[in-house]
C-alpha cells in the first residue's frame, strides 16, 4: 500500500491530534532526561537529631530517584566559630548515608555556607 498503488490510497488523519501527539512526546522526552538534578537541603547547627534524620530520609528518597543531593549548613553570627561543628554534622550525614551514595563534592566552607554534594553510587 502506498501512493503508486491502483487506486492511490491515503490515510485521513486529524492534524491537530497528531500535532498534540508529537507535543506530548517531546515534552514526556523532557521529563525523563531530567534524571540527574540536584536537590538541595538546607540544615544549621541547631538542627536537632530527630529533624536530622527527617531530612535524611528525604535525601534517601532523592538518591534513589537518581538525584544528586546537596547539603548546606547556614552559620549565624557567633556560629562561624564553631565550623568544626559543621564538619562533625557533615561526617554524620556521609556515615548516615554511605550505603546509598558516594561523596562528589567534600564539604568545604565558602563564606557562611559549608556545603557538602552526595551523589548515587
Amino acid at each position: 500500500m502506498g501512493p503508486k498503488d491502483d487506486p492511490p490510497v491515503c490515510r485521513i488523519m486529524d492534524y491537530g491530534k497528531w500535532l498534540y501527539k508529537q507535543k506530548r512526546k517531546v515534552r514526556n522526552s523532557h521529563k525523563h532526561s531530567q534524571k540527574n538534578t540536584l536537590k538541595e537541603i538546607r540544615l544549621r547547627l541547631e538542627t536537632e537529631d530527630h529533624d536530622l534524620s527527617v531530612k535524611l530520609n528525604h535525601a534517601r528518597e532523592f538518591l534513589q530517584k537518581g538525584h544528586k543531593v546537596q547539603f548546606t549548613i547556614q552559620f549565624r553570627g557567633r556560629q562561624m566559630l564553631h565550623t568544626d561543628q559543621g564538619y562533625k554534622m557533615m561526617d554524620k550525614i556521609k556515615e548516615q548515608l554511605e550505603d546509598l551514595s558516594k561523596v562528589q563534592s567534600p564539604p568545604k566552607r565558602s563564606g557562611k555556607r559549608m556545603i557538602l554534594v552526595l551523589a548515587m553510587k
